[in-house]
């Protein structure tokens, strides 16, 4: 593969095989300043493109392997997950959890100088004293990354997100919010974001390396308003 021009960016997308991050990197290989990007995931992800590095990587518990892979990049897109109820408390905790620190672990120590954009959730406690185990372990998640040393850490927290493309929804109450998006994203504006542009979200303001060093958090509303505007929304970091 040839090297990016100067100037481009070196970016990172994990879980590129789901639904945002699939979005993430069909958009992030069509972006003029990305010059590479490497997927890395369990399993292939059918496409071919001149910009595109694929790393398969069975064990995200541990990523050390993923060293080399990882030094001089400019900026990670983390949207690796699964769903609530899909899989038991200790596999939600080990995969929302364990995976993102050990991974971010290893990235900050091969790219010190990247930006992380983490696909959280609406509802994520850092605190951790929610009823919900999945927002317990997002907030996790993000106290990890917020203190993982990275200059950059967006923090993406979109509600329900409309997946665009038709797919086998994973259990009722996503079907229902299917039927329903119409007119749910009428009433609640705020509390909805389509899929596409999430990851555009997600990359874009990776890739710039927007607002002043340190967390910044990005609700439902606020992520809908990066997309809606050309320019970043008035947050103060985290």
């Amino acid at each position: 593969m040839n090297p990016p021009s100067t100037g481009q960016k070196r970016l990172v997308i994990v879980g590129a095989t789901g639904m945002v991050g699939g979005y993430a990197l069909r958009y992030a290989l069509d972006h003029p300043a990305v010059g590479r990007v490497t997927a890395i995931g369990r399993r292939k992800i059918g496409l071919a493109h001149p910009k595109l590095n694929e790393v398969l990587h069975r064990d995200f518990a541990d990523c050390s392997a993923l060293a080399e892979t990882l030094s001089g990049q400019d900026a990670a897109i983390f949207c690796l997950g699964t769903y609530t109820g899909s899989v038991s408390d200790a596999e939600l905790r080990k995969v929302t959890v364990d995976y993102t620190v050990e991974f971010a672990r290893v990235l900050h120590g091969s790219s010190p100088d990247g930006a992380f954009s983490f696909l959280s959730g609406s509802g994520a406690d850092q605190t951790g004293r929610s009823r919900m185990a999945f927002a317990r372990y997002k907030g996790e998640a993000e106290n990890a990354l917020l203190a993982a040393g990275f200059p950059h850490v967006y923090i993406f927290r979109p509600a329900y997100i409309y997946p665009v493309e038709p797919r086998k929804e994973p259990n009722l109450n996503y079907r229902l919010l299917r039927l329903i998006y119409p007119a749910f994203r009428v009433l609640f504006p705020n509390q909805v974001i389509a899929a596409d542009d999430l990851a555009r979200a997600m990359v874009n303001i990776a890739v710039r390396k927007t607002g002043e060093p340190g967390g910044l958090i990005l609700e439902n509303r606020d992520i809908r308003a990066t997309v809606e505007e050309p320019t970043l929304p008035s947050l103060l970091p985290r």
